[in-house]
């Protein structure tokens, strides 16, 4: 990947989470979840994301869908540094959870990038519409090839929610296979066990994971970013820590709503 946002941080990394195309029902979310985030910038509190379902059902294609969203901003008191306005949208089949159209929108630091993904699954091809800074003018519309299975970063991360963890292994590596910044990336995650994380919305039991990232382009090492997951069957990211080249990043989850399953708080 070219560049690593906040929330694609935390999108592509919790997506690696899933044991291949074993799946249980799609039962790990529901419409009208939201899942709110505070972002720290080493010790400055610098932004937030959020990631949800929309409550009302859309048609596209006519066929039903989930409209998943994911915003991250910078807060007003770090935009001097570096300004950050993101936003994903994922029309994703809610039969298949493949996805069938998704946008990106990203201005981080002035650097823009607007992007549309037309998946089409029968032809394994994905249409690329592309604007932005560093797009040239002749360069617009592109369609790449694509595996089956293949998701964009937000559907990847509602499919893997729902996926069968079955037996928590430690040193266990799984990889899944996502379109993103126009070229296929394979998300590979290292399990290292069971722990509580406290949190400010309580202490919650999780699974801990390295996300195995590419040395020396965003990360010092491939083991230097960690995250936590629910160990329930919401499998909500409750914690993404790393340590990349220009410092250090974490995210902890600050508020939730509409969550399909009560979550593993211990009292």
């Amino acid at each position: 990947m070219k560049r690593a946002s906040m929330l694609m941080l935390m999108l592509s990394f919790a997506s690696a989470g899933t044991f291949g195309q074993k799946l249980m029902p799609y039962s790990a979310f529901k419409r009208g979840e939201s899942l709110t985030y505070r972002v720290h910038y080493g010790f400055i509190d610098a932004g937030d994301a959020n990631i949800s379902v929309a409550q009302d059902a859309v048609k596209f294609n006519n066929q039903p869908t989930y409209h998943l969203v994911g915003t991250g901003s910078s807060r007003s008191t770090f935009d001097w540094f570096f300004k950050v306005r993101d936003r994903y949208d994922s029309f994703v089949d809610e039969k298949t959870l493949l996805p069938q159209y998704f946008i990106r929108k990203v201005n981080e630091g002035g650097f823009i990038i607007n992007q549309e993904y037309m998946f089409n699954h029968t032809r394994k091809d994905v249409t690329v519409q592309r604007d932005g800074t560093d797009v040239p003018r002749n360069a617009k519309n592109k369609v790449f090839s694509i595996p089956d299975f293949t998701h964009d970063i937000l559907s990847a991360f509602y499919f893997a929610r729902n996926a069968d963890f079955g037996v928590v292994e430690p040193g266990k590596t799984i990889t899944l296979t996502t379109f993103f910044d126009e070229e296929l990336f394979p998300l590979k995650v290292k399990i290292v066990g069971r722990e509580t994380v406290k949190t400010k919305v309580g202490k919650i039991r999780c699974i801990k994971m390295h996300p195995i990232t590419q040395q020396g382009r965003v990360f010092k090492e491939e083991e230097d970013l960690t995250m936590w997951i629910s160990d329930d069957l919401n499998r909500v990211p409750v914690r993404l820590q790393a340590e990349v080249v220009v410092g250090s990043i974490k995210m902890d989850l600050k508020e939730y709503k509409n969550l399909a399953h009560p979550l593993a708080l211990e009292k």
